[in-house]
């Protein structure tokens, strides 16, 4: 620790600088709950305008509404459906006409449906797993990604993805196959993009955000001190961290990288 408060206070300041997102446009799909909310706030409190693309789009209209409130930061609701090819398109457009650019994207829209066993699942299943955690991922990052690019500005790209993409359980076989296609595409569109854009990956663990409500939280939680090193789950704010490390400039050197948020595996 330093002994003189000027270097102290010059080496804050240079920390806080790092991680400033100040005019800088963020589009957050799945944005307008759990994760996806949490690192909507976190970018606009330190300055970004923010786009919040969900299904649901009444959701996206409260939370705008709240950012602006509290950070006086634009906020943009936008209805949107990531399994729908031309939905990506139709965001993305509407994100640079309405500020110019984008600089920030993150891709955490998903969804993981339960199914009685592996051979109940039916095709319609498969699809909609597949396009909703894999295919509108791909498709957003390649519109916004070329376009940043372009710019000659370059941005960041944000992919959530999940410790089930390396070891799903019975339930989530589909969903772990979807999400590791995003740990895959984190390394191809890393080199696609590159120098000027840079392209990582989240890998939660178990997050105990508003799906948790439907868990059987005391089970979950004797599991947990087995399960994981800190034996239990995330709360909803510990994604933030990790959120604006890759969007700052404070990641300026990293790109390709899956970055694991589980609570340490025993």
């Amino acid at each position: 620790m330093s002994d003189n408060p000027t270097n102290s206070t010059t080496e804050s300041n240079q920390a806080r600088d790092l991680f400033d997102l100040t005019d800088r446009v963020a589009v957050v799909t799945g944005g307008s709950r759990g994760l996806g909310r949490e690192m909507v706030m976190a970018f606009a409190e330190r300055g970004a305008d923010v786009v919040i693309a969900s299904r649901k789009l009444d959701n996206c209209e409260q939370l705008a509404t709240e950012v602006t409130r509290a950070t006086g930061r634009r906020a943009i609701p936008v209805a949107y459906h990531a399994g729908n090819w031309d939905d990506s398109e139709r965001l993305a457009d509407l994100a640079y006409r309405e500020f110019g650019k984008v600089d920030i994207l993150v891709n955490n829209a998903g969804m993981s449906p339960l199914y009685k066993s592996v051979d109940s699942i039916t095709e319609e299943l498969y699809d909609k797993v597949l396009d909703v955690n894999l295919k509108g991922p791909f498709r957003l990052s390649a519109l916004i990604g070329t376009r940043m690019v372009d710019s000659g500005n370059g941005g960041s790209i944000i992919f959530v993805s999940s410790i089930a993409s390396r070891r799903p359980s019975p339930q989530e076989l589909v969903y772990g196959a979807a999400k590791a296609g995003l740990n895959n595409l984190t390394y191809g569109l890393s080199r696609t993009f590159g120098p000027t854009v840079r392209v990582n990956c989240i890998v939660p663990g178990p997050f105990l955000t508003d799906i948790s409500k439907a868990w059987d939280l005391e089970a979950f939680q004797a599991r947990a001190a087995d399960a994981f090193a800190l034996e239990r789950g995330g709360e909803p704010g510990e994604v933030v961290g990790a959120a604006l490390y890759l969007a700052s400039d404070a990641s300026t050197y990293t790109t390709g990288a899956l970055i694991d948020i589980d609570g340490g595996p025993r």
